[in-house]
């Protein structure tokens, strides 16, 4: 042990290996590069294990290795596969150690494809951007907490309690989703029930929940004579969607062969529908009327198209029309308020016709099993009444007729 020295190694230029003692070699190779190695036996098998080039690790700390190994040799452990064990553990920690961000960003990619729309997807995006990255977008995964969690959520929850529920709810999935991928584990911090609902108070304690801006049913018919003076799809689109009850979406979104003009229903398909569900939707003598003249309009495959042909109304294209053209504090979905009260309180229907104009979900899961039917025959009834309501002139019953002699005698509308 001992038979190397600074001044040797220093000289050293032959090509080979030159001993220390007790496995601890010099080797120097052809083109004059100097490193340690380790050389031992196990099992009655040579072994050799590089420790570092000579301008690292001095002939001190060379020496400090090779003891190092030899009490490993000792313990019946294999040096260089201890050695590549512990670098393959630090591998996998270090590509465990995904941020907050980085997670985000990939539950976002899995999920996105899955997600109604476009706009859902943004507003993922937004609210983890603006509000959870600034604090905690760069921590590892694996060290959100609850005081962190707690951090992102408290500015917020008094001001933008909506905001801040949603964000909560998001953060809870991307945690989850980290969980089960195996970039952390233990319990969720961000889970409500239990948990954060010991430390926030009840969204509804905080801010009494807005609903959308409904007209009285007493002033539809005014409000529907109005609009009627309005010219252009936007008009067009929402006195439709007034009378059959729809939601914005829904109505910008329509297309051509949707429609059965025999039957006098539209459509809607699952996948446009916010229970994902397919919806039909009988339509009365004025709804048909509507179409006829979205008819002369159109020219492409959506029923209120926008100005760029093949493209629908924008989402806000009917909140502009009540708020900037016709200064009415209502908005578009508010006009389902305003039909379900006029059901309620001027006519006689069951619940579960109303619900079924609406198309809302049966909650009740028993009643859910066995409501096979969408009460389509009845719903007819419903909205032939709320359409009469909504206007004071006489609709013409030969109207269906007049409408087939204007587009044709066919079972749908052609795109």
């Amino acid at each position: 042990m001992g038979k190397l020295n600074a001044l040797m190694i220093q000289k050293s230029d032959k090509p080979g290996l030159h001993g220390d003692g007790n496995g601890l070699y010099l080797q120097v190779s052809a083109s004059g590069t100097k490193s340690w190695i380790f050389r031992y036996t196990l099992t009655k098998r040579a072994r050799a294990m590089g420790l570092g080039p000579i301008n690292l690790l001095s002939l001190a700390e060379a020496r400090i290795k090779a003891l190092e190994c030899r009490k490993q040799l000792l313990e019946g452990l294999d040096p260089l596969e201890v050695r590549n064990s512990s670098r393959a553990e630090k591998a996998l920690i270090a590509a465990r150690a995904m941020t907050f961000e980085d997670c985000a960003a990939a539950y976002i990619a899995s999920h996105r494809s899955g997600w109604k729309n476009a706009k859902h997807a943004d507003q993922w995006v937004n609210t983890i951007a603006t509000y959870a990255n600034p604090f905690i977008g760069l921590l590892p995964i694996n060290s959100i907490d609850t005081a962190l969690v707690t951090k992102v959520l408290e500015p917020i929850w008094y001001v933008k309690t909506e905001t801040a529920s949603r964000l909560r709810n998001r953060i809870e999935l991307i945690l989850a989703w980290a969980t089960v991928r195996g970039y952390r584990s233990g319990a969720n911090p961000a889970l409500w029930k239990g948990h954060l609902d010991q430390l926030l108070p009840k969204k509804s304690n905080v801010q009494k929940t807005k609903h959308f801006a409904a007209l009285p049913f007493a002033e539809v018919a005014d409000f529907i004579s109005n609009l009627r003076v309005e010219t252009g799809a936007a008009a067009l689109g929402l006195e439709f969607q007034i009378l059959t009850a729809t939601r914005t979406g829904e109505v910008i979104g329509a297309l051509w062969n949707e429609i059965s003009l025999d039957e006098a229903t539209w459509t809607i398909p699952a996948h446009r529908m916010k229970a994902k569900r397919e919806h039909r939707v009988p339509l009365s003598p004025r709804a048909l009327e509507i179409l006829c003249e979205a008819r002369n309009l159109s020219d492409g495959t959506y029923i209120f198209g926008g100005r760029t042909k093949n493209r629908p109304l924008s989402n806000n294209t009917f909140l502009a029309l009540l708020k900037k053209r016709m200064k009415v504090d209502v908005t578009a979905h508010g006009f389902r308020s305003t039909f379900r009260d006029w059901a309620s309180e001027r006519t006689n229907y069951p619940r579960e016709v109303v619900e079924m104009a609406l198309a809302h979900t049966i909650k009740d899961a028993t009643e859910a099993a066995y409501r096979r039917g969408d009460l389509l025959f009845k719903r007819q009834a419903l909205m032939r009444e709320w359409a009469t309501y909504c206007y004071t002139r006489q609709r013409s019953s030969n109207v269906v007729q007049s409408i087939h002699s204007q587009v044709g005698s066919g079972r749908t509308f052609e795109a």
